[in-house]
């Protein structure tokens, strides 16, 4: 258990590389193999993780640039690790669910890649080696965009390169004088986060970095007016690369938020909590009347992403630990919802080579076991009692009212107005009589899309019914986070605020 987490890291790394002297034949079962080792291996990691101790565990330190404070430095907490087992999880159920047969080699090869990227931001506590994965999962994603995509698949590449990149290059501006500042205080250089949370900075310093970092989070999830490139990214990527997409790579931006901006900048975070909440209503309702819009299935599916990550940031920004473990649990049930949502998309696309929705009718007469799972999906979607989407949801929601019950009665509209969308596909996709014949023999779900769809059903009822597992060890992690915001707070108002939200009188 000593270099697990470097294990987790770099094994799909390895495994990708050779990956190059498998068959064409055999790439398939390589590719499913390698992920489910992955994926064993986090969970190892989540039954050896003690959910009651302070700090990261199973820290790996080595020094790297002694003189400049560059590290590899990796950790795990209870905010973490669940986001790590949901990347490989996913990406274990996405190749699974492949259906792909262009050049699928380097198609494996890629999602191998992308995952490393993507466990190593989550499992990251020097900031520099966090920036480098965050910055390497680009590429493998603007691969998988640009080969395997739609008609304008190169434009959405770089539209979706373009926009988090430029992001980007202001959170390692952020991230240099961050190290600046520590090396200022304590004569030494260390781009540490534990390292970093021991820093009280000044409030006009903390505004200027907040808005670094919180600009680049605020792309990657993307947050209203910086969403555009995701509808594009959605609607020409493969459904392999919109389900990883949908379910991990969005995370990062709000990890990165929970990470970086409340422990680091109390004070700032504080100070715009009710502008950032306004901008995440405005997503939650424009989103949704936007989703309503669509003809297209899966832009349905990409705009109430949108809109499902306003909940998430209002969660994020109620500075308690109703609404940030909510949000953080939020985060692995619409990974877990989108997911499942895209790849049933595929499955359709698969059979007709069409997303519109005006095509369809009646599917559930010829595809009954699709329509049952897509509806349980539809169900989670929409927040309904006793399905994953509904605690994460709940809690964002009532961790946020402490703050904004004006705020929160408005974002609670976009369950209404989710329930409304996505019924209304539902209904005009699934029901009635079949009056386009290409529907009438479709064949229903084979043995290989059960497998892949089926752990996601069972995951989303589980979960919706006892989430305590999940939700123990985030909110752990998440009081010991808020603690330690009170106490680095250099204002009178972020200490009250701190206070006031979590209604405990006389401090935390």
């Amino acid at each position: 258990m000593d270099y697990i987490l470097s294990l987790i890291i770099f094994f799909p790394l390895v495994a990708g590389i050779l990956g190059f002297l498998v068959s064409q034949n055999s790439i398939r079962i390589y590719g499913i193999s390698v992920a489910f080792i992955e994926f064993m291996l986090t969970i190892i990691l989540w039954i050896g993780f003690n959910g009651n101790t302070d700090g990261f565990q199973f820290v790996e330190h080595v020094t790297v640039i002694s003189h400049f404070g560059m590290n590899y430095h990796l950790g795990v907490d209870g905010i973490s690790l669940f986001l790590v087992i949901l990347s490989t999880f996913m990406t274990m159920i996405a190749l699974i669910g492949l259906n792909i047969k262009k050049d699928v080699k380097n198609l494996i090869i890629s999602v191998l890649l992308l995952e490393m990227t993507m466990v190593g931001v989550f499992l990251s506590l020097d900031v520099i080696l966090f920036y480098l994965f965050w910055e390497f999962s680009l590429i493998p994603m603007l691969y998988i965009i640009g080969a395997w995509g739609s008609d304008k698949r190169i434009y959405a590449a770089i539209k979706f390169f373009l926009y988090t990149f430029a992001g980007s290059i202001l959170m390692l501006v952020g991230i240099l004088y961050m190290g600046y500042l520590y090396h200022a205080t304590a004569g030494v250089w260390s781009f540490s986060i534990p390292d970093w949370q021991l820093l009280i900075l000044p409030f006009n310093t903390q505004l200027w970095l907040f808005g670094a970092f919180f600009l680049a989070f605020a792309i990657k999830v993307p947050m209203f007016p910086f969403h555009t490139w995701l509808p594009y990214a959605h609607g020409q990527a493969p459904t392999i690369g919109s389900v990883i997409l949908a379910s991990v790579l969005l995370k990062m931006g709000t990890y990165g938020m929970v990470r970086f901006l409340l422990p680091l900048f109390p004070d700032a975070t504080i100070y715009f909590v009710i502008p950032i909440a306004i901008i995440a209503v405005i997503m939650v309702i424009y989103a949704a009347m936007i989703a309503y819009a669509q003809e297209d299935m899966k832009q349905v599916i990409a705009y109430s992403s949108i809109s499902h990550m306003g909940i998430i940031i209002l969660g994020i920004f109620a500075i308690n630990a109703e609404g940030v473990t909510g949000s953080i649990f939020f985060m692995i049930s619409h990974g877990i919802v989108s997911g499942a949502l895209f790849m049933l998309v595929g499955c359709i696309y698969d059979r007709r080579h069409t997303k519109k929705i005006s095509e369809f009718g009646g599917l559930a007469i010829s595809m009954p076991t699709f329509a049952t799972i897509y509806g349980v999906m539809l169900m989670a979607s929409v927040g309904l009692p006793l399905t994953i989407g509904f605690v994460g949801e709940f809690l964002s929601l009532i961790g946020f009212y402490k703050v904004s019950w004006i705020l929160t009665l408005l974002a609670g509209t976009g369950i209404i107005l989710g329930a409304i969308y996505m019924l209304s596909l539902y209904k005009r996709s699934f029901f009635g009589e079949i009056t386009n014949e290409k529907n009438r023999n479709l064949k229903d779900l084979n043995g290989r899309e059960l497998a892949a769809l089926i752990p996601l059903v069972v995951l989303v009822l589980v979960l919706g019914i006892y989430p305590k597992p999940l939700l123990e060890p985030i909110d752990f992690s998440v009081k010991k986070m808020i603690v330690l915001m009170e106490k680095k707070a250099v204002t009178q108002e972020a200490k009250e605020f701190i206070v006031k939200v979590n209604s405990i009188e006389g401090g935390l």
